[in-house]
C-alpha cells in the first residue's frame, strides 16, 4: 500500500531555487514520485511512496524556514499514481495572477466540515466554487455556484462581472485541497468583503470526515494524480482522463463515437491537429508496449 501526501505551505522563501536540488535527491532516494511546486511564496504538491519515504520527505519540508506548521492531507494507493518525481520552480504555487494578493497576511474564516455543513445550509450563504470547469462537472456541493472558468487566473475577471449578485450574503469558498481559497478569500477581503469562509483542509478533507449519509457533496472529486477522482473515504473514483486533453471521463463519455483511446474525446475533438493526433497514437503505442512488458511508461 502507498501513501499519497497533498500538501502546501505559504512562507517566504527567498531563494526557492536552493531548495530544489535536494528535495528532488531526497524523494528520489526513497522511491517517492509526484510533483511538488516551489516558488518564492512557498511549497505546493502531491506525492505518493512508501509510508517511510513520505515521512522522510514531509520531515525535510517542515524543515525549511516557516514550514514548521505544513499541514497535509493522506490516502493510500494500490498501485503508484504517478510516472516520475518532478520539482519545478514557478512564480506562483497556486497562479492567481494578483501580485497584491498575500495569503499570509489575512484569509477567509477556516470551517471544520461540520461546520460547513451548518454555514452553507443557511438561506443568506453564496458557495462558490473556486476550481476549473472541468472539475467542477464531475462534483459539486449542491447549489454551489459554478463560476465556469478554465484556469483559477479567470477568476478575479468573473469575481468583477459577478460581485454585485453577492451582495449582502456571506461568501463560502472551497476548492480541492484548500490552497486556491487561500488565495481567493484573502482577494476578496482585499476588495472590502468582511463575511468570507472557506472550507479548511478542502474537499479532500471533507470527503475524508464527512459520513456519506451527512455530506452535501454530490459526485465525485477531481484529483491531480492517475486516481483521476475519488468518492467518499477517498476511494478511487469512477472516472479516468483522456491522454491528450487530460479532461476527466466517466465510463459513459468513453462510449461515446469521439473517443479514441489516448488520442481524443468528446471535450477535446476540435482543438488539436491532425500531427498532435499521430503524436497522440504514437505516445499511446509505446505506453501499450511498457505495459506488455511489464513497465510503466513515463507519460503513463
Amino acid at each position: 500500500m502507498l501513501t499519497i501526501a497533498a500538501l502546501y505551505h505559504f512562507t517566504r522563501f527567498d531563494d526557492p531555487a536552493a531548495l530544489r536540488g535536494p528535495l528532488m535527491d531526497l524523494c528520489q532516494a526513497h522511491g517517492v514520485k509526484g510533483s511538488l511546486l516551489l516558488a518564492r511564496e512557498g511549497v505546493n504538491g502531491t506525492i505518493a511512496g512508501p509510508r517511510a519515504g513520505i515521512d522522510a520527505v514531509l520531515a525535510h519540508l517542515r524543515a525549511l524556514p516557516g514550514c514548521a506548521a505544513l499541514e497535509h492531507k493522506e490516502s493510500f494507493a494500490e498501485a503508484m499514481p504517478f510516472g516520475r518525481m518532478k520539482v519545478k520552480l514557478k512564480r506562483e504555487i497556486v497562479t492567481m495572477g494578483q501580485p497584491d494578493v498575500d495569503p499570509t497576511s489575512r484569509v477567509g474564516s477556516y470551517l471544520s466540515p461540520k461546520e460547513w455543513n451548518d454555514l452553507i445550509a443557511a438561506d443568506d450563504v453564496a458557495v462558490i466554487d473556486t476550481r476549473n470547469d472541468y472539475e467542477v462537472a464531475i462534483g459539486t456541493f449542491k447549489g454551489a455556484v459554478d463560476p465556469d472558468i478554465r484556469t483559477f487566473r479567470d477568476f478575479p475577471h468573473w469575481w468583477e462581472k459577478n460581485r454585485a449578485r453577492f451582495h449582502g450574503k456571506r461568501i463560502a469558498m472551497f476548492c480541492t485541497g484548500g490552497i486556491r481559497c487561500e488565495k481567493s478569500t484573502n482577494y476578496l477581503l482585499g476588495l472590502g468583503e468582511n463575511q468570507v469562509f472557506h472550507l479548511k483542509g478542502g474537499i479532500l478533507k471533507y470527503l475524508e470526515e464527512m459520513p456519506r449519509e451527512q455530506s452535501l457533496w454530490d459526485g465525485e472529486c477531481y484529483v491531480f494524480d492517475g486516481r483521476v477522482s475519488v468518492g467518499h473515504g477517498l476511494v478511487p473514483g469512477q472516472f479516468d482522463s483522456c491522454h491528450a486533453c487530460r479532461r476527466p471521463l466517466s465510463p459513459d463519455d468513453k462510449q461515446r463515437p469521439e473517443y479514441e483511446r489516448g488520442c481524443q474525446c468528446h471535450h477535446c475533438l476540435a482543438e488539436y491537429s491532425d500531427e498532435d493526433r499521430a503524436r497522440f497514437r504514437e505516445r499511446q503505442r509505446q505506453m501499450d508496449l511498457a505495459e506488455a512488458r511489464g513497465d510503466r511508461h513515463f507519460a503513463g
